[in-house]
């Protein structure tokens, strides 16, 4: 007999804590720090000590909104707080603040790109909460703990199981990373912990006209993208092997479980059954009042919402015809997306101006660790640099040169001057001209044919090898080519422009072939 066939479909949801940008916790006072000494950014409040009591954090409230509103949930007009109830080294009141049956924001949805079409995932909830402090096991048989994170405002937001893959659940992490960021709500950065990802993954089996579901796993504690993905797609594999050798592995007879991923072994790990509800043995928290939603701080929020990053691609795609990996590279971060509409409101040729984003303009202030917007350009220089790329005035190597050079203008110099009220402020150059730059540097591109003519002449002369690959070495003909446009350029001191002298080689390829 054979194997009855089998018709599997992994389902996905995902849990996801974002630590959100403010300069104070949650319900105190005590700064939000990365890198302060551990145990050092706490008070009584976030300690837990008997009699202290949290006053809630309006910033993080309004961001929490502001993001309820980005992925279209329903805000709650009324909304409280909820007492959850279990205990950790790292959680020192032996409960957590957080938010149970009436969310401040529900019921929306988030649409992602998903093999040329949009994809909508549903939202299920996104609330407020206090994040706990944190173990370090690197001391060899004991553990320590830092309460520094203890009471950090989070807001975790809850999918329904919608994704059906570890490539979909992989999109939806770094869209929802690209908007946080873009909101300014969070900075998102994984390595610190602001973003964490818990999938809850399991398995359809479709099997002799019955469907299986393996019980759910849910993996904890993601900090990377590449860990979402290939923590998804080992427990797909896993939870299918175990249903197969035993089809009594599914959910209703088998508990639900809580794992761990083990980058190092590429596999994850059990840890402890999942808890439900009644374990945490949720209770509305005694000490903070509910919270009232007017219409003016909904009107307040919803006046800081922006266009939205996959909505600004789009845009920028259909609007000023860049590629979608250059409109997706600058609507990253929301300042560069700013500057460079600025930048075509001050006239630059779009397509031109876009390659220069990417290609020039990202890649220095990467080597700065900045943003475009913190290089000290000004909107009409970029445009200006744009567009006499464009027209023919100087090549691309020469406006590369000039974006350098340009940078040199606009950052401070080392000395330093008095400014009328005697403080002491920078010395910057005045705003310099990107053509006027080209015209004192030479740069200026040549356009005149009889030159360049005379520029090939010398390069064809000086190399007969290339020249006699370009004509006779099919395997070698455009390498050969491309190494004599290089020996013109070289010849013309970068001036002469590649499109004529290309056409020139040839044209001179062409004349020695009827020769021959």
């Amino acid at each position: 007999m054979s194997e009855p066939k089998l018709v599997t479909r992994t389902i996905i949801g995902l849990e996801i804590h974002v630590q959100l940008n403010t300069k104070t916790k949650m319900f105190c006072g005590c700064p939000v720090r990365y890198d302060a000494p551990p145990n050092s950014c706490v008070c009584p409040v976030c300690l837990g000590h008997p009699g202290a009591l949290p006053v809630i954090n309006r910033r993080a409230f309004g961001y929490a909104l502001l993001t309820g509103m980005a992925l279209n949930c329903k805000i709650a007009r009324h909304t409280k707080w909820d007492r959850k109830s279990y205990y950790y080294p790292d959680l020192p009141k032996n409960y957590q603040i957080s938010q149970y049956d009436l969310p401040l924001a529900a019921r929306g949805f988030f649409e992602i790109p998903v093999r040329g079409r949009m994809k909508r995932v549903r939202i299920t909830r996104a609330h407020l909460e206090e994040d706990a402090g944190k173990s370090l096991h690197d001391a060899s048989g004991y553990t320590l703990v830092d309460l520094n994170r203890a009471g950090t405002p989070l807001l975790e937001i809850v999918t329904e199981p919608d994704l059906s893959s570890a490539d979909e659940a992989h999109t939806f992490c770094i869209e929802l990373q690209r908007l946080v960021t873009y909101l300014g709500v969070s900075e998102g950065v994984m390595q610190k912990g602001q973003m964490r990802f818990e999938p809850n993954v399991n398995v359809a089996i479709h099997c002799d006209g019955r469907e299986y579901h393996t019980p759910i796993a849910e993996i904890k504690n993601l900090n990377s993208f590449r860990h979402v993905r290939d923590a998804i797609a080992y427990e797909a594999r896993r939870q299918l092997a175990a249903w197969t050798e035993d089809h009594d592995y599914q959910q209703d007879k088998r508990p639900n479980e809580n794992r761990g991923w083990n980058a190092e072994k590429g596999i994850t790990e059990y840890q402890r059954d999942k808890e439900s509800a009644p374990d945490y043995r949720y209770f509305p928290d005694p000490d903070l009042v509910p919270v009232e939603v007017s219409d003016e701080m909904l009107d307040e929020i919803r006046a800081m919402l922006p266009e939205l990053p996959i909505a600004r691609r789009q845009r920028l795609v259909s609007e000023y015809g860049l590629s979608a990996r250059n409109a997706e590279t600058i609507v990253n971060h929301r300042g560069t997306a700013d500057l460079f509409e600025k930048v075509i409101a001050a006239g630059a040729p779009a397509d031109v101006a876009g390659k220069q984003f990417v290609n020039v303009w990202l890649k220095l202030a990467n080597d700065r660790n900045v943003h475009v917007t913190d290089l000290g350009v000004e909107p009409e220089q970029f445009a200006e640099l744009a567009s006499i790329t464009a027209d023919g005035t100087i090549n691309k190597t020469a406006a590369n040169r000039l974006a350098q050079v340009m940078l040199q203008h606009a950052e401070p110099r080392a000395e330093w001057n008095l400014d009328l009220s005697g403080a002491r402020a920078d010395a910057r150059s005045p705003t310099t001209s990107p053509l006027q730059l080209a015209q004192e540097l030479g740069l200026i591109q040549v356009q005149d044919t009889v030159l360049t003519e005379a520029w090939v002449e010398q390069a064809f002369t000086a190399n007969p090898k290339a020249v006699q690959d370009a004509l006779g070495n099919p395997k070698r003909a455009q390498a050969a080519a491309g190494f004599l446009g290089g020996q013109v350029m070289k010849l013309s001191g970068g001036k002469a422009d590649p499109d004529l002298v290309g056409r020139l080689i040839e044209k001179q390829l062409a004349k020695l072939r009827g020769q021959a």
